[in-house]
């Protein structure tokens, strides 16, 4: 192996001594070789600059502790020294953090003597809360009263809803010293909780702790405080609930029985106190209040059916609900109260009798008079369906009713003006909650049913209508007692502050406050101002909302109640409310334009933009057609489109018979009936067969050729045209509009065979260019061709000039060497001759001085 690598580099080395470019060249590339890695890794040093110190969140005349540093070993001190604390983690890039920071601030400054507000900067990578705390958002707000907590703050991050929890931390317990206090705690729409405990033997007995625990578990699991625990010191007070023993705790419920936590059963702690408060407790309004995050809140609840939304000012730190919210509370109450009977006289619906006599074949002076009894909510009278089963199925059945209407029954005169009698026999047509017939038999006057029969021949049993069978309505001032159970549309109550929910108010109907149909209910009672609130019902099932439209000359109880039995009824007569960009824009305060300029905008644009509002009139225009575009601003496909349907526009723009439009069908809500599945999507609406509207093909690709021939297909003012222009063309007829409409088609046809034109000249210039371009590369890769050939006889010349220098040097170079050599001799013989000299003339000397020694 040796021996193989030894030769290789004697090998190397030869060639390297015959080829000395060979050696240069290797030299140079280990060089740069050596250059590049001492570079590399010099770079690879760690460049990252520290990261500059943190410095102070709060500023400092904010009541907040500020550990900047992340010092979480001082949180704990600082829980030890206050009964209340408060922890607010942040990180000092996080948005969300620096807009609650101002609204902590106002908070401490109110709260400071009472609560220890301290905020640690979790983000600091050195300090110990970024190590020991996993947070995966900001901010996060901890509550701890003394030693329990932390309770964790999940609301919106504005200062009322701030103080307020934070006062609920404070004083979970509400002390009700008088059976006054007792009263007005369980009247309110919350569910409340009392424990009575006595503090005669103890200054705090063995059960209170536990008690006061389990408040502070109900903040922890429900931070709005949909549960209120109340505590009760005297035996009098407490006999108000039949609380008798002490360490007893009371659930108020309102629907059914009021239950004490059985201590027998369960142990008394407070997790099993919270738990069976959440288990049994009932509510009727249900806040919603968002976390100020990306949630799916309003989804879960907007899932479990139709729900009942109010939107109202809200100010968590009032003691007292405002008017509107007690009203509506109210209303909820009554909607669930289902103890009274539904065959109950006093039920608060309004009952129509649509009643019609037919007289018994067996007797001329007998008739049954059968009435159609309609019991809904909020029916009208004058919309009352007066109808009776016309199928066979039915008719069969009702005939035999007929039959048994005067079988058993005694001859009884009964006056035409009572409308029915005592012993009316009621029965159910079908499946109904509001509908049943009645027949009785009664005494008429057999004048009246010859009359009615000369009236109506050939009708069978002819039927009349006393003057008493009128509709009547019976009407209560308590219209929704227990329409929870007696209706399978059932709604869910939930209260909005429509300051942190505006968007979604807005997205429902509601307009500004200047130029509105919120409705302005009940005024408050500290400053006589009227609070501005908002009603939706909204059944995310079938994608429908509808909204309150209040009357002037009515109350805000009377509007609701109309509007919840409007929705309870079978045959309901509330109108889908849709949403358009018309209605955001009268919303936002604008203004009204000049109709005049409108008009005049309308006029010059190549296509009408369609809102809400206008959908229906401009489809449904009978003197022109109408081709329709569906789009939405966040679909590609349909902004690609855009300069199709521009230049299908500009060819009918001079043709009065047909429209373009489009509609975003993301900001306008439409009727049922003319969506569409997906988008974009074209569809054709014929001035004669609205009905028939027709639809683009799908597998058709949307081009300009593609649409014309769609609109001469189906357009049935071209159709028009083409069919009085094939019928006479010489009748003299074609002078009417007939002959304008032919007049147009042609232009038309003018214009496609231009555009034709215009492609072809276009097609033939692209060719051209096409060509020139293609001659330009080809003399183009001819110069770099000779430019090549040039530079390599320039490089061959170069390379043999440097092979002439190399010869002349190494030329050079051996006649130096050879001069050397020469030098290095000359001076040899002049140091030998010297030499000879030397000795010579020393022989000399010595031959003379041995000549002169010898004489």
């Amino acid at each position: 192996m040796l021996r193989r690598v030894r030769q290789s580099l004697r090998q190397v080395l030869l060639l390297m001594a015959r080829r000395p470019d060979i050696l240069c060249g290797a030299i140079v590339l280990s060089v740069l070789l050596i250059l590049a890695v001492k570079f590399t890794c010099s770079r690879a040093k760690d460049v990252v600059a520290a990261a500059r110190p943190p410095v102070r969140f709060f500023s400092a005349d904010a009541p907040v502790v500020d550990l900047y540093l992340g010092q979480l070993d001082q949180v704990e001190r600082l829980k030890s020294m206050a009964e209340v604390s408060f922890i607010f983690f942040y990180a000092p890039w996080c948005a969300h953090s620096m807009a609650a920071r101002q609204e902590v601030s106002q908070v401490a400054k109110k709260l400071a003597r009472q609560v220890q507000f301290v905020a640690v900067n979790c983000w600091w990578s050195q300090g110990k809360c970024r190590r020991q705390k996993r947070f995966y958002h900001y901010p996060i707000i901890h509550l701890f009263y003394r030693r329990f907590g932390p309770i964790e703050y999940r609301g919106p991050f504005v200062a009322p809803y701030i103080e307020s929890f934070t006062l609920r931390v404070i004083t979970p317990l509400t002390y009700l010293p008088t059976r006054a206090h007792l009263e007005n705690f369980l009247t309110k729409h919350e569910s409340g909780v009392v424990g009575f405990f006595q503090f005669n033997s103890s200054p705090q007995p063995p059960g209170y702790i536990t008690y006061l625990s389990s408040a502070l578990q109900t903040l922890r699991r429900d931070f709005h405080g949909v549960v209120r625990f109340g505590v009760v010191t005297s035996k009098h007070v407490a006999e108000a609930v039949s609380l008798r023993e002490d360490e007893t705790v009371y659930l108020h419920r309102r629907f059914n029985s009021s239950l004490i936590f059985p201590r027998k059963k369960l142990n008394f702690t407070s997790e099993a106190v919270c738990k069976w408060v959440f288990e049994h407790y009932e509510t009727v309004v249900q806040w919603l209040v968002p976390p100020g995050t990306k949630s799916r809140l309003l989804e879960d609840e907007l899932t479990k059916g139709p729900a009942l939304l109010l939107f109202m000012p809200h100010d968590p730190l009032k003691s007292e609900p405002s008017a509107i919210l007690q009203q509506f509370a109210d209303i909820a109450v009554r909607y669930h109260s289902c103890e009274r009977s539904s065959t109950d006289d006093r039920l608060p619906f309004y009952t129509s009798l649509c009643c019609r006599s037919v007289p018994v074949q067996e007797s001329r002076t007998s008739a049954c008079e059968v009435c159609l009894r309609l019991s809904g909510p909020s029916l009208p009278v004058s919309l009352a369906p007066c109808s009776f089963p016309s199928a066979s199925r039915e008719g069969d059945r009702f005939e035999t009713y007929l039959n048994r209407c005067c079988l058993h029954q005694p001859p009884s005169p009964i006056s035409m003006k009572s409308a029915t009698s005592q012993g009316c026999s009621h029965y159910v047509s079908s499946y109904s909650p509001f509908t049943q017939f009645s027949a009785c038999c009664k005494t008429v006057e057999p004048q009246l049913n010859q009359s009615q029969a000369k009236e109506e021949p050939g009708l069978p049993p002819p039927l009349s209508v006393p003057p008493s069978s009128a509709p009547i309505q019976e009407t209560e001032n308590d219209g929704i007692m227990g329409l929870h159970c007696r209706t399978n549309r059932t709604l869910r109550f939930y209260v909005l502050d429509i300051g942190l929910n505006w968007p979604l108010a807005e997205r429902l109907g509601a307009l500004s406050q200047k130029n509105s149909s919120i409705h302005k209910g009940a005024s408050t009672e500290g400053d006589g101002n009227r609070d501005c609130s908002f009603v939706a019902i909204v059944n995310l099932k079938y994608e429908v909302h509808y909204v309150l439209q209040h009357n002037p000359d009515a109350t805000l109880t009377e509007s609701l109640e109309m509007f919840i039995r409007n929705f309870s009824s079978p045959h309901s007569h509330l109108q889908r409310h849709l949403v358009g960009e018309d209605d955001r824009k009268e919303g936002g305060g604008g203004g009204g334009a000049d109709p005049s300029e409108e008009e005049q905008q309308k006029q010059r644009r190549l296509i009408t933009e369609l809102t809400t509002s206008s959908f229906v009139s401009s489809i449904m225009d009978h003197q022109k057609d109408v081709l329709l575009f569906y789009y939405t601003q966040w679909c590609g496909f349909c902004s690609v489109l855009n300069h199709v349907l521009i230049q299908l526009a500009r060819l009918l723009q001079g043709n009065h018979t047909i429209t373009v439009a489009r509609v975003n069908v993301a900001r306008n809500d439409l009727p049922w009936e003319f969506m569409v599945d997906h988008v974009p999507s074209i569809l054709l609406f014929p001035r004669h067969r609205k009905h028939l509207s027709v639809k683009y093909p799908a597998n058709l690709p949307i081009t300009l050729p593609n649409l014309l021939r769609f609109i001469l297909q189906h357009s049935d003012s071209l159709r028009q045209a083409n069919g009085s222009s094939a019928a006479a063309p010489g009748s003299g007829s074609g002078s009417g509009s007939s002959a304008v409409l032919h007049a147009e088609f042609l232009a038309l046809q003018h214009e496609v065979q231009a555009l034709h034109h215009a492609r072809q000249r276009l097609s033939q210039q692209l060719a051209q260019l096409w060509r020139e371009n293609r001659q330009l590369k080809f003399d183009i890769r001819g110069i770099e061709q000779s430019l090549e050939r040039q530079m390599q006889e320039k490089s061959r010349q170069l390379a043999e000039a440097l092979k002439r220098l190399q010869e002349l040097a190494d030329a050079s170079e051996t006649l130096l060497n050879e001069n050397v050599l020469l030098k290095v001799l000359l001076r040899a013989l002049r140091d030998q001759t010297e030499a000879d000299e030397q000795a010579e003339a020393d022989r000399e000397e010595a031959g003379q001085e041995d000549g002169r020694r010898a004489s």
